[in-house]
């Protein structure tokens, strides 16, 4: 059985893999003040709700864009499971070609999901991942990593406008139901939403005119739900991308 953890700016996304399924998934906010402990009781008490135990783990594989928090999880994991735990970094094998300047600038959030979608597609991809930042990954058919486009993710956008302006309020992304709204929360959602929808086509309809081809496009991460019925250009939607990225590496790097 397997625990997957990927530790993000917003969300800390973990799941347990067993019987060549996901047995389940789960997705909590980050807070680097936690200590090993407190998140050890989450942990504990996510799994025992589902019938599980640290103990049931036989692998453990963590994905990490925190500093902060590596080491914390890292400790924590290794004492809930009994099993030392594979954090993806240099040195660890994912069948992905780095074709950027300096692969060690990479995050493993994106190795992870262009893991992911080359075991979806099997060809060149684009993936697109709604996080705390949003961000547009190429994928060749060599299975490269060909580049990155990186924007504020809509969370992000829409907290910055609430702390840097006096009178506009942080609110819940969602599509309003005119694209003027007629008050200050609907027209926040308005520009943000179907502002962020153009934006994620037209960087789409770029990266497809650079390489040549209307290659397939995958939507992951925490907000991919907001935007991807908004419009077409996504081929899959996967919300938990990450964690099968996570799976495959850790299957390539099992001993």
């Amino acid at each position: 059985m397997l625990l997957a953890v990927d530790i993000g700016n917003s969300n800390i996304v973990f799941g347990v893999h067993s019987s060549n399924a996901w047995q389940q998934q789960w997705r909590i906010c980050t807070d680097p003040s936690k200590m090993p402990d407190e998140y050890a009781v989450l942990f504990r008490d996510l799994l025992r709700e589902e019938g599980l135990s640290g103990k049931d783990m036989d692998q453990v594989i963590i994905s990490s864009v925190v500093p902060s928090l590596t080491g914390k999880i890292r400790e924590m994991v290794n004492k809930l499971t009994g099993q030392k735990a594979l954090v993806v970094g240099p040195g660890i094998k994912t069948g992905l070609k780095i074709r950027i300047g300096n692969p060690s600038e990479l995050g493993s959030d994106i190795v992870c999901n262009c893991v992911g979608a080359w075991n979806l597609f099997q060809s060149s991809c684009i993936v697109v991942d709604f996080g705390t930042a949003l961000t547009f990954t190429a994928l060749s058919n060599q299975c490269e990593v060909l580049g990155v486009s990186i924007a504020p993710g809509l969370q992000s956008a829409a907290e910055a406008l609430s702390e840097h302006t006096a009178q506009l309020p942080q609110v819940w992304l969602e599509p309003p139901a005119k694209v003027l709204g007629t008050n200050t929360i609907q027209s926040i959602q308005s520009g943000v939403v179907y502002g962020y929808t153009g934006m994620v086509e037209y960087l789409i309809d770029k990266i497809r005119e650079d390489m040549g081809s209307k290659l397939p496009v995958v939507a992951t991460g925490g907000k991919s739900s907001v935007i991807a019925p908004l419009t077409n250009r996504f081929t899959r939607i996967e919300p938990w991308l990450i964690l099968e990225g996570l799976r495959l590496i850790a299957e390539k790097n099992r001993l």
